[in-house]
């Protein structure tokens, strides 16, 4: 069976495509992605079997071989993230008093960018 890794994957339209290892380009659809499995992100190793469809090679019997860890070897150590959460926590913790008061604080924006940041190192 060819090898290759995910190129692109659109989890909303759920359809993507694959860069062989051989250098083809196999379409790729949710159906034929183990169950279960959430929508493989750019990178992923991939082993799959190759039909004909409508409009090109696609491929079908999809097996994932391995998740690409380029996000997980640039995350933050844990040792460097206890002070990035410690200050999470004060943050979050001043801004329950507006929200109590029925408004969202002031510095919202702010407050979402660190959490996307925070969620961005604990999900690699």
């Amino acid at each position: 069976m060819p090898t290759g890794k995910v190129k692109f994957y659109d989890a909303e339209r759920q359809f993507g495509f694959i860069s062989g290892d051989d250098g083809a380009r196999v379409y790729l659809h949710s159906s034929v992605l183990p169950d279960g499995y959430p929508a493989p992100k750019p990178g992923t190793r991939v082993e799959y079997g190759v039909a004909d469809g409508r409009r090109g090679p696609q491929a079908i019997s999809v097996k994932i071989l391995e998740q690409p860890s380029l996000l997980r070897a640039q995350r933050r150590k844990p040792q460097d993230m206890v002070p990035v959460v410690e200050d999470l926590i004060k943050l979050l913790d001043g801004s329950s008093d507006s929200l109590r008061r029925g408004r969202y604080p002031a510095n919202s924006h702010q407050i979402a960018k660190v959490l996307k940041v925070v969620a961005e190192d604990f999900d690699a």
